[in-house]
């Protein structure tokens, strides 16, 4: 790692001994594991958003919600479970994240109403589950790596697009063969058998070399020369407008497909496929964060995901939407993690957690707007289109802050940041 520290606007860094750990990467391939597995009860609605709105109804508006209260849920919790993972460790949040994902998925297979499926995924999937395997497991790896920290968080947030890849069409045969219900309660099962001993795993990272050691970031109370809030809400501001524009193919694109004449299945694996990407995009952008630094890896990653977003609005044919689909994953799945990335960069290591957590609030209110926006434009126009391009300007709006930021760190590569 270069030995030039960063200039004064990117703050201070001293390079001592690595706080990296061997068990270090035991911690983060569980996490990405219950990562996976938790952020599996997201895509049960995803799946299963038409036969649920079939059964009772509903406008797809209805079940549309229930992702998104999912996500609100898991940002809010994120708050909660960081602070008390500070102070207690990831080990016992874990366990509880766990069971109450599985009783989420339960309560939610055997709801007849609106009000049940809402606080099954809002509260037990969302704010008392998921709320524990995004922001704190992220928060948590950040303390473990130095040299690595960008391929670490890369793997853990890989666990969410793996989710994607694995789960749906998983979900779509036991929706089809047995019904959304069947599907729902399996899932319950297989993730109360998997998370419980992950959980165990997650033991605290060495604290007190962690804190004497490695990137400490700005101590003045600023970031890249602003207020060190005033960076932190330019970061808010801008994982709004780029988690609105990739939720949108996330949620609809079973919808959407199936809307064109394509069969089912066919929908389902092109979801598989494009987060099949953001597997391959999360792990490379990692690796291209530890290089170039999150600020510029972020820049890419934006910029692709508009131009593929753009794209679906002019793409009908089976084929052409497979391609992508499989294009989207590549360049969108690697720009969630760099905010975690940018934040354990620009701010002292104490403060990480808590500013995370902040950040990844604001990023599961732009997911969960983007999911209701996509069903809400639609049945109010009755076609996807219009929904695609709302969401492009909201892309175009994460595009402009980003560059901001970039250019007041001066269009250069962080010195913390090579290798």
């Amino acid at each position: 790692m270069s030995a030039s520290g960063g200039s004064a606007l990117a703050g201070e860094y001293i390079y001592t001994r690595s706080i990296e750990r061997r068990y270090g990467w035991v911690v983060a391939i569980a996490s990405m594991v219950m990562m996976a597995v938790g952020a599996g009860a997201t895509y049960l609605v995803v799946v299963a958003l038409k036969p649920i709105a079939a059964e009772f109804g509903w406008p797809r508006a209805v079940p549309s919600l229930c992702y998104s209260l999912a996500l609100l849920g898991a940002g809010l919790g994120g708050l909660f479970w960081g602070s008390v993972s500070d102070r207690i460790g990831m080990i016992r949040p874990a366990l509880v994240g766990g069971c109450m994902v599985a009783l989420g998925a339960w309560l939610a297979s055997v709801a007849e109403g609106v009000l049940t499926l809402y606080v099954a995924h809002g509260l037990f999937i969302g704010l008392l589950g998921n709320g524990v395997f995004v922001a704190p497991l992220l928060a948590n790896i950040t303390r473990w790596f130095d040299r690595h920290l960008g391929m670490a968080v890369a793997v853990v947030a890989t666990g969410q697009s793996m989710a994607g890849a694995v789960w749906p069409p998983i979900l779509r045969y036991l929706t089809d063969t047995y019904g959304w219900r069947q599907a729902f309660l399996a899932y319950a099962a297989i993730a109360l058998i998997l998370l419980l001993p992950l959980g165990l795993i997650l033991r605290s990272p060495p604290h007190a070399v962690a804190s004497a050691s490695g990137r400490r970031g700005d101590r003045s109370g600023r970031a890249l020369g602003w207020p060190a809030n005033a960076v932190v809400a330019m970061l808010c501001l801008a994982i709004v407008g780029c988690c609105v524009a990739m939720v949108m193919p996330m949620v609809h694109l079973i919808a959407y497909a199936t809307d064109l004449g394509h069969p089912s299945a066919r929908a389902a694996e092109m979801l598989a496929a494009l987060l099949a990407g953001a597997v391959v995009s999360r792990l490379v952008f990692g690796a291209l964060a530890d290089r170039i630094g999150g600020l510029w890896t972020l820049l890419i990653g934006s910029a692709g995901q508009l131009l593929m977003l753009s794209s679906f609005t002019f793409v009908e044919s089976l084929v052409g939407l497979y391609v992508i689909a499989a294009l989207f994953g590549l360049v969108y799945g690697g720009i969630v993690p760099c905010y975690a990335i940018i934040v354990r960069e620009l701010f002292p290591i104490r403060q990480v957690g808590s500013r995370i957590g902040v950040v990844f609030l604001f990023g599961t209110i732009g997911m969960a707007l983007g999911a209701w926006l996509g069903g809400q434009i639609f049945d109010l126009t009755g076609s996807y289109h219009p929904a695609f391009l709302v969401e492009v300007a909201f892309n175009l709006g994460n595009l402009v802050l980003v560059v901001a930021l970039l250019l007041r760190q001066g269009w250069r590569v962080p010195g913390h940041a090579v290798t």
